[in-house]
């Protein structure tokens, strides 16, 4: 039998890939430091040894160091997850049998095919399309699944609903499923099966507490032949799944406070077009500020905004941080720059003169230009909310603004666990 060690600080990873690997007839041993990690290496020489490169202290590189001195040990292939990396510290890592390095959020379908090839076995993965994303807002779960019901995509989301609850320390969980841009038959019931099962003993919700949102009809006849499945509701649009839930929360009837949380949702853009699921691990140690700095270093944001005070408090907001910001006072000054600038996000003004909001997000779509984006906007109307997040909008902050929410919207935004 095939052993593998996982030495990461994420617990959730470390769980969901023993339950992937056993499955599979792997024998998995896990440790979350580097002292355990050292200590199981030697006792237990696996086949491949799996290890998070930000373990506190610069774990990661002493465990490689030790390994590679030990004769019995070197030979042992690694992979290293990171949550970012530069080209000069991967090139640092060769020479200790590093044969792949993954960035955070995994692409699982990618991890498990390197997996099998360094490991000369055959994983069940369910190749099929599937997408899913999961947000937290005002103590309502949403998840997303568009392309498709995978298999392996259903088995992360338990894993990711524990996490989200302890994160935000959600007492009585209340979720809505949102399934499209798929359709559904009675061969996808197992999976159904899977789907709502998963859910249920993740999250521990009620019933009552859960709304399936789409418009396939056989999810509808799926829940009501179910008896399993009784109090669940299905809906074939938003404001009447969020009704129900509403209504147990407090000031439920204020419409900003039901507008907040369709402006907090993430949507999926749909521009992974390889079916890898986009989900975190998140650490079980908040990063400290030396490690965000890490995880941000050279990225660059766009800022479009014709208020100058805007402008300026996002640049005093980074101030410190090796990111790159541009600056542009109306939307068809980064219109221009589109074909020559590459951006890894885009804080986006929707009130500007020559081209506003709207057009920036219409030139990106028409563009197939899948750059994450945030709108800052003193416009809260529920319906131009909800056309920003139909032109692909990632979050939306109401304007006044302060620093810190900017900031922390930014590093949820680029996938930086604060």
């Amino acid at each position: 039998m095939k052993q593998v060690l996982v030495i990461d600080e994420a617990s959730l990873f470390r769980e969901y890939l023993k339950l992937k690997l056993e499955d599979n007839f792997i024998e998995v041993s896990t440790a979350l430091n580097n002292l355990d990690g050292t200590n199981k290496l030697r006792s237990i020489q696996p086949d491949l040894l799996i290890i998070d490169y930000n373990l506190s202290r610069q774990g990661c590189m002493e465990v490689l160091k030790q390994k590679k001195a030990s004769m019995s040990l070197s030979s042992i292939p690694v992979i290293v997850i990171a949550q970012q990396i530069d080209q000069k510290k991967i090139l640092e890592l060769v020479p200790y049998n590093v044969k792949k390095v993954f960035t955070r959020p995994i692409k699982m379908d990618a991890f498990l095919a390197t997996l099998q090839e360094i490991l000369n076995i055959k994983l069940d993965i369910d190749k099929s399309p599937g997408m899913v994303e999961i947000h937290v807002n005002e103590n309502i779960i949403f998840i997303e699944i568009t392309e498709g019901l995978n298999r392996d995509k259903l088995d992360l989301l338990q894993f990711k609903i524990t996490e989200i609850i302890e994160l935000y320390q959600i007492k009585t969980p209340k979720l809505i499923i949102m399934i499209s841009g798929f359709s559904i038959s009675i061969h996808d019931s197992t999976n159904l099966y899977k789907l709502l099962n998963n859910i249920l003993r993740s999250s521990e919700a009620k019933q009552k507490d859960i709304r399936i949102l789409t418009k396939e009809a056989y999810v509808k006849t799926f829940i009501s032949d179910k008896k399993q499945y009784s109090s669940i509701e299905v809906a074939d649009n938003l404001q009447a799944a969020l009704d129900g839930l509403l209504s147990d929360l407090d000031d439920a009837s204020d419409t900003d406070s039901q507008t907040d949380i369709i402006v907090d949702k993430v949507l999926s853009s749909g521009s992974d077009k390889s079916g890898s699921m986009q989900f975190r691990f998140e650490r079980e140690n908040k990063f400290s500020l030396s490690q965000i700095q890490e995880s941000i270093k050279g990225l660059h944001v766009a800022v479009v905004d014709d208020d100058e005070i805007i402008r300026e408090t996002i640049k005093h907001t980074f101030t410190g941080f090796d990111i790159r910001l541009s600056l542009y006072s109306d939307g068809l000054e980064l219109i221009s720059v589109l074909g020559t600038e590459n951006f890894d996000l885009i804080l986006l003004d929707l009130t500007m003169p020559r081209a506003d909001g709207f057009a920036v997000l219409r030139e990106l779509k028409d563009r197939s230009i899948t750059v994450p984006v945030i709108i800052l906007s003193a416009i809260n109307q529920r319906e131009t909310v909800i056309r920003t997040f139909q032109l692909g909008v990632k979050s939306y902050l109401n304007k006044p603004m302060k620093p810190a929410d900017i900031f922390k919207k930014v590093m949820e935004i680029l996938k930086v666990n604060i």
